[in-house]
């Protein structure tokens, strides 16, 4: 099917992987402290709350940076953007490594961490655009999603079992390390585009940043696909952070609460690797978005209610499965109604709202009963989901945006 003015390059798989491998690494740097938090207060001489904030800080920074950030994505390039991302990451998580027992150059070594990460979140839908076709984009897009999925598993799971035996800098260093090998990975094999674009020149057509952020907010489907990311990614990013404490009311202990965790990111893993590859097949976002939020809804009522350990088990995967899935394919379907504004600029705006559903996660804790439940929070949740299913009906399919366009 295809013609002689575009062409796909298998070296796209090189570039994908590449560039999946640094999105891993500085998921591993940003939640490696989470699962130790307060063995890591104790090392460092600190209370929680400030080892807390060395996860905070990659949200904290991602707000200002992300627009700026899109702006040289799409103006600069995807290699030389991505490569500043990189180089900060891999420098900054050895100096990490390295700071030993002194709390400020860790905080420091963060902060630097923490600016390099748009760099590479905002590039996801925009490696799609440049290296696969339109059949292929959510499919590619899905694949990065996994990985970023796969670095925080990784670092919620493996840094327990490594300071059993090993100190918290050493744990650091091993971490800096495999980012500095990721990110010199990333620079010797990706590129900035191929030879021929991988579709038909109409497709390929982009706005500047700014003239491209005007026509985005134009776009109503947009507007309310935005909403509906900051409800999906609020409650994704609730639940994990209250995960023990929303279990704990029912009797779970914090070994059961770990593991639910890792079922909702490898529920999301798989999700995030399997429905794209439908959707771009079947070439529909909308419905499989709609599907994603629907059926997200029986696995957050069974976290809220369910009494038996597999049963909890069962609904945090069915909750992760679905609504992790949805992310990616919503990501290139902003991208698609969005032309010709660029993918980088559609991108940050999502990852900005994303990053800002931190709100819906301090909202939880806030509505949280004297004995400690948290089901009103969840029944809140509920009730947005079902907005959610609301709001979804009123997307469009991208073919039609267009045509109106």
């Amino acid at each position: 099917m295809q013609q002689k003015e575009y062409k796909l390059y298998g070296y796209r798989w090189v570039v994908l992987a590449s560039f999946m491998l640094v999105n891993l690494a500085i998921q591993v740097l940003w939640i490696s402290y989470a699962p130790i938090s307060s063995l890591a207060a104790s090392f460092y001489g600190v209370n929680d709350l400030k080892v807390g904030l060395l996860a905070m800080l990659f949200m904290i920074a991602f707000l200002p940076l992300s627009f700026p950030v899109s702006w040289a994505i799409d103006t600069i390039g995807f290699k030389k953007s991505v490569s500043i991302g990189v180089i900060l990451m891999g420098i900054f998580g050895l100096v990490r490594g390295l700071a030993g027992k002194n709390f400020t150059l860790v905080f420091i070594s963060t902060i630097f961490l923490a600016i390099s990460q748009p760099f590479l979140l905002n590039s996801w839908t925009k490696i799609a655009a440049l290296w696969f076709s339109t059949e292929e984009s959510a499919t590619a897009v899905g694949l990065v999603t996994l990985s970023n999925l796969l670095g925080t598993a990784t670092g919620m799971a493996l840094t327990p079992i490594l300071i059993e035996k090993l100190t918290i800098p050493f744990v650091q260093f091993i971490y800096g390390g495999f980012a500095f090998l990721s990110a010199l990975i990333f620079i010797i094999f990706a590129r900035e585009k191929p030879p021929t674009p991988p579709c038909s020149e109409g497709q390929e057509v982009r706005a500047l940043m700014l003239d491209g952020l005007k026509h985005a907010f134009k776009v109503k489907s947009f507007l309310i696909y935005l909403l509906i990311s900051f409800i999906g990614m609020g409650i994704f990013n609730g639940v994990l952070t209250w995960i023990e404490n929303i279990i704990r009311p029912r009797g779970f202990n914090p070994i059961q609460a770990g593991t639910l965790g890792a079922l909702i990111l490898v529920g999301g893993i798989l999700g995030a690797l399997i429905m794209p590859i439908f959707s771009d097949r079947k070439k529909k976002r909308v419905p499989f978005i709609f599907l994603g939020f629907l059926f997200c809804i029986p696995g957050l009522v069974g976290l809220t209610f369910a009494k038996n350990e597999y049963l909890l088990y069962i609904s945090g995967f069915f909750m992760g499965f679905f609504l992790v899935s949805a992310s990616p394919i919503g990501m290139q379907y902003a991208a698609e109604i969005t032309r010709p504004t660029p993918e980088g600029t559609s991108n940050g705006i999502i990852q900005f709202f994303g990053q800002a559903s931190v709100v819906f996660v301090y909202l939880m804790e806030a509505l949280k009963t004297k004995n400690g439940s948290f089901t009103p929070a969840i029944l809140l949740a509920l009730l947005l989901m079902f907005l959610s299913l609301f709001f979804i009906i009123f997307l469009k399919d991208p073919d039609k945006i267009m045509k109106q366009i």
